[in-house]
């Protein structure tokens, strides 16, 4: 009975823990599921991690290298303010007051194939085509220095009692030699240019001829350049422009040639002004310009009872065209009669006196072509060619009258900053006369030139 008790409790307590076996079965398995899946979230977890850190890595290499180029990329220039306009001048009452001008140094070596010219000659210091000496002997080259193209300019400008008013005051050292010389001081006298006062259309004082086109003039280390075939004259007037068109009344002189031949007579008897017109044209492609020329030659000599008047008149067409972006094309062609003292600088006279006291016009033709190329930025050159033909009447003039002179011209100009020219030029020039007795002259030039 007591064994049978025994069985019967352990019957019993088998059947109590039974169904907690079971449940610790079910407890087990369902915690080895869930670390199972822990394991699966924590691995996908670290391929994320690894990933997203070799995404990362990736960007910051990318970024590194972004870095880099930024760093060695040239700065960006800084965007500045426009710059306020230059003023210049100062003012003065009503009106805006300027001074400027140019400091030149020229340095010539000359070689003369007949005759070499006195020194202090106006030939030894720039190109005066009726000076070239002609019959005389070869000489060795010579050389000189000379700063007597400085130039210095004063101008104002206004308006006053509701019209425009300007003035201008222009001076070099070019004409009137000083008191000193090339052994001491190579002294100069200031000489008067230009002095003119303009109001509205109106210019009164010294300025270019009307018949003059200084637009056209080509970059020359000499003073003139073409001195033969151009226009230059500089004298009192009073001119009137109104658009395109001016008109101008003058300062009028005579030079003639005695009879036969003999030294230059400047005959200081004109009684009308001479008179000149000039109409501009400008286009995109270029300007030209038509000037004429009307005047009367007058010569009175009371001790050989000469007392005459002639008629003198003269043309030019004159014109800078461009070709291609930077480079032009300039020239000039003038003639007529009696117009010698315009042109080449007097290089013939503009009338001559036949054997009864009476003036016999000159006829002359003269010109030049000039082409500027600029080869870089700061570099340029000029090609210059310039001749005049005079004709002269010999039986009345005599075999000594120039008859021809022509000169050829090359030049390098090289601009290192603004305003500041260095250049050379060679030039070759020849004058003939009547008889056939010629003489050229062969100049090398150098130069400095700045501006202010």
């Amino acid at each position: 009975m007591g064994r049978y008790r025994l069985l019967g409790g352990a019957a019993a307590a088998a059947l109590l823990f039974a169904p907690g076996a079971v449940l610790a079965q079910d407890a087990n398995a369902a915690l080895e599921a869930r670390i199972a899946l822990l394991e699966a979230e924590l691995n996908s977890l670290k391929s994320e991690v690894a990933a997203a850190r070799t995404q990362q890595t990736t960007q910051s290499q990318a970024m590194a290298q972004d870095i880099i180029r930024l760093e060695t990329r040239p700065a960006a220039t800084p965007v500045s303010a426009p710059a306020a306009p230059r003023e210049e001048g100062f003012r003065i009452g009503d009106h805006t007051v300027k001074f400027g001008g140019f400091i030149k140094v020229d340095a010539m070596a000359s070689n003369y194939s007949g005759g070499d010219p006195a020194n202090g000659d106006a030939l030894r210091e720039y190109h005066l085509p009726g000076s070239i000496p002609v019959g005389g002997a070869d000489e060795d080259t010579a050389t000189d220095f000379n700063a007597r193209q400085t130039r210095f300019w004063l101008t104002t400008d206004g308006l006053v009692g509701g019209h425009k008013v300007g003035t201008r005051l222009e001076m070099d050292f070019q004409t009137l030699p000083g008191t000193g010389d090339q052994r001491t001081t190579s002294g100069a006298n200031p000489a008067l240019r230009r002095a003119f006062v303009t109001i509205d259309n109106w210019l009164i004082g010294q300025e270019w001829t009307n018949f003059q086109n200084t637009a056209v003039l080509p970059e020359s280390a000499d003073f003139v350049g073409a001195a033969e075939g151009t226009v230059f004259a500089r004298q009192a007037q009073v001119r009137y422009t109104r658009g395109p068109f001016s008109i101008a009344v003058e300062n009028p002189e005579t030079t003639v040639t005695p009879f036969g031949g003999g030294a230059r007579i400047i005959a200081d008897d004109n009684s009308l002004p001479d008179l000149t017109a000039r109409y501009a044209i400008s286009r995109p492609w270029g300007d030209v310009q038509f000037a004429g020329l009307l005047r009367q030659l007058k010569y009175q000599n009371p001790a050989t009872s000469i007392d005459d008047t002639a008629t003198g008149w003269g043309l030019s067409a004159s014109a800078k065209l461009k070709v291609g972006a930077q480079d032009d094309l300039r020239f000039m062609l003038s003639g007529g009669e009696g117009v010698g003292r315009y042109l080449g600088l007097n290089f013939s006279n503009d009338a001559v006196l036949d054997a009864s006291g009476q003036l016999d016009a000159i006829g002359v033709i003269a010109g030049f072509a000039a082409y500027r190329h600029v080869w870089t930025p700061g570099w340029r050159s000029s090609l210059i060619w310039s001749a005049q033909r005079v004709d002269n009447d010999v039986l009345l003039t005599g075999a000594g009258a120039n008859r021809s002179a022509q000169s050829l011209h090359a030049n390098l100009i090289w601009s290192p900053v603004t305003a500041f020219d260095i250049g050379a030029e060679l030039m070759f020039a020849d004058r003939k006369l009547e008889s056939g007795l010629d003489g050229d002259m062969t100049r090398l030039i150098l130069f400095a030139k700045y501006g202010f």
